[in-house]
């Protein structure tokens, strides 16, 4: 028996939501099918890749390193179909593409390499800086368009976006913690207990947003600038952590598990998305390189194919 492209997409779907349950309704089927692909894709890889839990479901360290490769699949058999519907016109020019940390770190790098690799001639010249300064840059005309978290843009009156992705933010702990054993945990919850802080790309304060708005406060132990070091002592139990799906690995660099849980409360999800200055025209190079982004991260959304035979929309008329 050989692997399929659905038992790979109901495995990143259920990998990425964190619960059976989740994954079906996204994909569209039972919850039984998604189950049952999953056993099998596991059967024929001799690994388990998830692990069971009351409160849904978890990626091994086997199931973390096939999650990456499951995912390029789907993308490369998404861009196969693309280019087979659509023949394509060499095109050449530069991007100037501003980027923030988390984006730079954790988002761009894998769809940038596969955009480089179908688009020889279009150089892509990456500039990284805080959100603040790529907004600047945008409207100064010193950069064509920014992947950055449009869950932070704050001139919406001359740079208009689009999202791409929207990653959920979850408690992350270790296997120890007391508060693995609830399947929901509040933010009054979490307060009692020691907090580590990510600082990086206005992190500190969007949290403080959402915990102001409960009244409460993280009994904050460290702040830091480096996820590594979050998930490095959140993998210790030395604290707990309120961070996005986007910038979880379930083990820390020694080797430490990582929980997740659902936070009862109000939770903004941190969002990735273009920005372009509101008057701009792209360049086809430009115009190239975010269609690509959009069709890419739309065939990473478990795995759903992207629908090329739409019509594309100039960059200026999407919906922010």
């Amino acid at each position: 028996m050989s692997i399929s492209l659905k038992q790979i997409r109901y495995f990143v779907a259920a990998a990425e939501t964190g619960r059976i349950s989740q994954a079906a309704v996204e994909l569209n089927v039972s919850q039984s099918a998604v189950t049952a692909a999953i056993q099998q894709l596991e059967a024929m890889l001799g690994a388990r890749l998830l692990d069971r839990t009351p409160t849904g479901v978890s990626v091994t360290l086997e199931g973390s390193r096939f999650l990456l490769q499951g995912r390029q699949i789907l993308t490369q058999v998404a861009e196969a179909v693309r280019d087979a519907r659509h023949s394509t016109v060499p095109i050449a020019g530069t991007v100037r593409v501003g980027v923030t940390y988390t984006v730079s770190g954790y988002f761009l790098p894998r769809h940038h390499i596969r955009f480089q690799s179908s688009f020889a001639g279009i150089t892509v010249e990456l500039f990284e800086a805080p959100r603040s300064v790529v907004e600047q840059a945008l409207v100064d005309g010193a950069l064509d368009v920014a992947v950055l978290l449009v869950s932070n843009l704050k001139d919406d009156e001359h740079l208009a976006s689009q999202l791409l992705l929207r990653s959920a933010r979850r408690l992350w702990l270790a296997p120890s913690h007391p508060l693995t054993r609830p399947e929901r945990v509040r933010l009054a919850d979490i307060a009692r207990y020691p907090y580590v802080m990510l600082t990086v790309d206005e992190a500190k304060h969007t949290a403080l947003r959402y915990w102001t708005a409960q009244g409460l406060e993280p009994n904050a132990i460290f702040r830091t600038s480096s996820v590594e070091a979050v998930r490095s002592m959140v993998g210790g139990g030395m604290g707990v952590t309120v961070l996005s799906d986007l910038v979880y690995r379930p083990w820390s660099l020694e080797g430490q598990r990582i929980e997740l849980r659902e936070v009862a409360d109000e939770v903004p999800s941190m969002d990735v998305g273009l920005a372009w200055r509101r008057d701009t025209s792209f360049t086809p190079a430009t115009q190239a390189f975010c269609d690509f982004l959009r069709f890419a991260v739309a065939g990473d959304s478990a795995g759903r194919t992207a629908t090329p035979d739409q019509p594309r929309l100039p960059p200026q008329d999407i919906e922010n």
